[in-house]
């Protein structure tokens, strides 16, 4: 049997990312906080934690925190029912969730599905930000419970729930626009990239994607300013500072913005990815992400296999 103690220790030293936060969080000395480490590895034979800088897990040590999550959850859902008889009414206590999503997401259809259920059951939420083609990550190192990806393809021990498409159009301030088109109005490939992109940070692919389907350039070089929050990502490119993609629902709080293609669209299909074991708390979770995604466009039909 695995030790308790030992599994919640793991848990705190990668929530954390040092030995001493951990040892903080839990009253424990580092020696102590070290040991449980140590005894949990030499029971189970092999490393859990990489030491360094930064502490990363092992494989092993990924299964075992993702297992630590669910044992955690699960007690927290039986206490509420043997308290309470009912999750969500006052004077149960609070349960933690972390997730992973992109950034557009959060800001759009996530949030506002998801609030109702979260006050009603009393859980707190976590949101790692990431670009939609890695919040995977964080699920696959068993720091959260569920991710809205575009990953399709099921990770092991988890199920992957098509979500829908999020649409997005290239745009720009009129000015900025104008300078992107020929005299003729059409849009010119060789104008565009002589303007800057606002793009999220330095993971979001979607600009190269577009350019790529719509003018058939792959990575071409271009300035290029980075802007890692959704409200001034917007801002910065409705005050001309370049264009960019943003998604279909957005623009209609944005309605100086113009389409540089008209027409030419980016489409991402999104996926929960989440735990094939879910505690009573995480499907509460996961009914209320597919609700909420209902806002997004359909999913083209998948090809069969």
């Amino acid at each position: 049997m695995l030790d308790a103690r030992h599994l919640e220790t793991l848990a705190a030293v990668v929530e954390h990312g040092s030995f001493g936060a951990a040892a903080a969080s839990l009253s424990l000395s580092l020696a102590a906080v070290s040991l449980r480490i140590k005894a949990l590895e030499e029971q189970l034979g092999q490393r859990l934690l990489v030491r360094g800088k930064i502490i990363r897990t092992t494989p092993a040590g990924q299964a075992l925190l993702a297992h630590a999550k669910q044992l955690q959850m699960m007690e927290n859902d039986l206490l509420a029912g043997l308290r309470g008889g009912v999750s969500g009414r006052r004077g149960t206590a609070w349960q933690s969730l972390s997730v992973a999503v992109n950034a557009d997401s959060v800001s759009g259809w996530f949030l506002p599905g998801i609030a109702p259920i979260l006050r009603r059951h009393r859980l707190l939420l976590e949101v790692i930000i990431d670009d939609q083609d890695h919040t995977h990550d964080a699920l696959k190192n068993g720091e959260v419970i569920g991710c809205v990806t575009t990953l399709a393809e099921a990770m092991h021990g988890c199920v992957a729930e098509p979500l829908g498409v999020m649409r997005y159009r290239c745009v720009a301030a009129p000015a900025v626009a104008e300078r992107c088109r020929t005299r003729g109005g059409a849009p010119s490939a060789h104008r565009l990239l002589a303007e800057p992109a606002v793009i999220f940070n330095r993971k979001d692919a979607l600009q190269d994607i577009f350019l790529e389907q719509h003018f058939g350039l792959r990575k071409p070089n271009y300035p290029r300013h980075f802007v890692p929050a959704v409200d001034a990502f917007e801002a910065a490119i409705e005050h001309g500072l370049g264009w960019g993609m943003i998604p279909e629902q957005h623009l209609e709080m944005r309605p100086g913005l113009v389409d540089i293609l008209p027409g030419a669209v980016v489409d991402v299909s999104l996926y929960w990815q989440h735990w094939t074991r879910e505690p009573p708390s995480a499907q509460r979770l996961t009914a209320a992400v597919r609700e909420a995604a209902a806002t997004l466009r359909p999913m083209p039909p998948q090809p069969r296999r």
